[in-house]
């Protein structure tokens, strides 16, 4: 019980952390409104974070926290790629509409300088847990070629993903990243449907 409480805790601190850096931009949050917001204490705050940087790496809690809720819903019609193409647009949707170009762009150079745990390549994370379980289901039903690893188009997927949304964030954000990402992700993961 003291652990999910803990989990509890650290989620409520995230969720407060990532909401006030988008209403508020990420330099005008505080510390202490982030433990407002959250409703726990400064001494919860400090065990699971150092400070308002290491929040910066939480993102991909939030991402894995959104793959585990669209995994609810019902997809038993999709095949392997009809469901990675649907869970890059459901990721992409919250990301424009819930995390500012500026926070996503943080992350990226913050992972790019860390000398610490690179969470974006994080293999034991809900993110590619996930992915290896449809890559793998896909080229079991034979939808997937399997001259390539599991592993291998998963770490592919992973980067073409990350490719995407770090050129979103380049170029300011000028075009929309969900329009974008519909026209390329098929194109890019048919190369990789069994002919």
């Amino acid at each position: 019980m003291a652990k999910k409480s803990s989990r509890n805790t650290k989620a409520r601190i995230v969720s407060a952390a990532w909401k006030l850096f988008y209403e508020q931009g990420y330099e005008e949050t505080t510390v202490e409104e982030i433990i407002f917001e959250s409703e726990t204490s400064k001494g919860s705050f400090y065990h699971y974070f150092d400070g308002k940087d290491a929040l910066l790496s939480s993102l991909s809690v939030l991402f894995d926290e959104r793959y585990e809720e669209l995994m609810q819903q019902p997809h038993d019609e999709m095949d392997c790629i009809e469901l990675l193409c649907w869970l890059n647009q459901e990721l992409f949707t919250t990301i424009e509409n819930t995390v500012s170009i500026e926070l996503l762009a943080r992350l990226f150079s913050s992972q790019l300088v860390t000398k610490g745990e690179k969470h974006l390549l994080d293999r034991k994370r809900t993110y590619y847990r996930l992915l290896r379980q449809i890559v793998s289901q896909g080229q079991e039903r034979g939808e997937l070629t399997d001259t390539r690893t599991v592993s291998e188009i998963v770490k592919a997927y992973a980067m073409f993903e990350r490719g995407l949304m770090y050129d979103w964030c380049l170029s300011g954000g000028e075009y929309a990243l969900v329009q974008y990402a519909r026209q390329m992700m098929p194109l890019f993961l048919d190369g990789f449907r069994k002919k």
